[in-house]
């Protein structure tokens, strides 16, 4: 509750209650498009660094929240640290993203997989967690995060981003009990570590299902589903139902079917889906999303059309206002102002 004694915009959202517009926040809202973000992030010398060092991390994580005010804030951390923890070795190189530079393709690399105590293995970003709930204003929540089982996996496996995923989806059809048995694992750790985000602190928790789009339909059932759910529904039975769940998953259009069975709250769209087909096919889900990230490049007046377009769809009811996916890079700001200004300018139909 903040001092007022209001259930903050985002988390009421979330829950499905009724708000007088619609909150607002961003998928990578603290990160590069942000000149402040690059002068914390050469002071840290490496992302990783900057991971690693909780003032730094608290502090572009303020950042966006400073410049725009939004409703929600979100850790800043990265899907992969995890993956440190594990026990696998983590660069981000420039120009090429993530490398796993040690990536799991055998059994016995499973094996040798760690499942630590994530508040010894990733100390860093609890203390982040409770430096921003300090800083924080109240009505601000903020969002503890983990990659998906498969999208973690994706990365395990090949090793950083790549076209086709050969390697990770190679090792899931060839050998599936040996993968069933990395995804199982990834799913003890990352149950530890996003509910020791929420014991730290963290007042609402977003799933990352970035590379579900790599799956059929049939491959998303038995890679993707169980396995997120499996996470879900165990941290719900950690922490109970106070703490929203959102599921993010990049090409939902491809899983309808499958996603009216996600153990979360709050269902995160991509731009490709109709949020009105969306709404049809998930009625009992809040929703969240769904502007293209790319028309924040066509300046501050597409920019308002299209949200206009968005809050007509939803009338802002039991809908959360994000991108499809991350912010890009060079988004201009008097874009993501003409944003925040037609959201916060709505008022739901009574």
């Amino acid at each position: 509750m903040s001092k007022l004694g209001q259930e903050p915009l985002f988390l009421a959202a979330c829950h499905g209650r009724p708000v007088p517009r619609p909150p607002l926040w961003l998928m990578r809202q603290a990160g590069r498009y942000m000149p402040e973000y690059h002068e914390v992030r050469a002071k840290a010398g490496s992302f990783l660094k900057l991971c690693h060092t909780p003032e730094l991390a608290a502090e572009v994580t303020l950042q966006p929240i400073r410049r725009f005010h939004f409703d929600a804030s979100i850790v800043f951390s990265d899907i992969l640290v995890p993956a440190e923890a594990m026990g696998l070795e983590v660069q981000f190189l420039a120009g090429e993203g993530p490398k796993v530079m040690n990536p799991v393709r055998t059994e016995r690399d499973v094996d040798a997989l760690e499942v630590p105590d994530p508040r010894e293995a990733s100390p860093a970003v609890f203390e982040t967690i409770k430096i921003l709930r300090r800083e924080l204003p109240e009505d601000v929540p903020l969002i503890g995060f983990v990659a998906a089982p498969w999208t973690l996996f994706a990365y395990l496996v090949e090793g950083g981003g790549s076209r086709n995923y050969e390697h990770a989806k190679t090792l899931a059809f060839k050998e599936p009990e040996v993968a069933a048995k990395l995804l199982n694992t990834i799913v003890e750790y990352s149950v530890a570590h996003a509910t020791a985000m929420i014991e730290s602190g963290a007042q609402a928790f977003q799933l990352f299902d970035t590379w579900a789009e790599l799956l059929s339909p049939e491959d998303y059932r038995r890679f993707a589903l169980p396995y997120a759910n499996e996470v879900l529904i165990r941290l719900r039975e950690a922490i109970g139902d106070d703490v929203p769940r959102i599921y993010f998953c990049k090409g939902t259009g491809l899983y309808l079917d499958a996603l009216r069975e996600v153990e979360a709250e709050v269902l995160s769209i991509d731009w490709r889906l109709d949020l009105e087909r969306a709404r049809a096919a998930f009625p009992d889900k809040v929703l969240q999303g769904n502007l293209d990230p790319l028309v924040l490049y066509a300046g501050p007046e597409e920019t308002r059309r299209r949200a206009r377009a968005l809050l007509a769809k939803t009338g802002g009811q039991r809908h959360v206002v994000n991108l499809g996916h991350g912010i890009l890079p060079q988004t201009p700001h008097d874009s993501v102002d003409a944003l925040c200004e037609e959201v916060r300018g709505f008022t739901c139909p009574t």
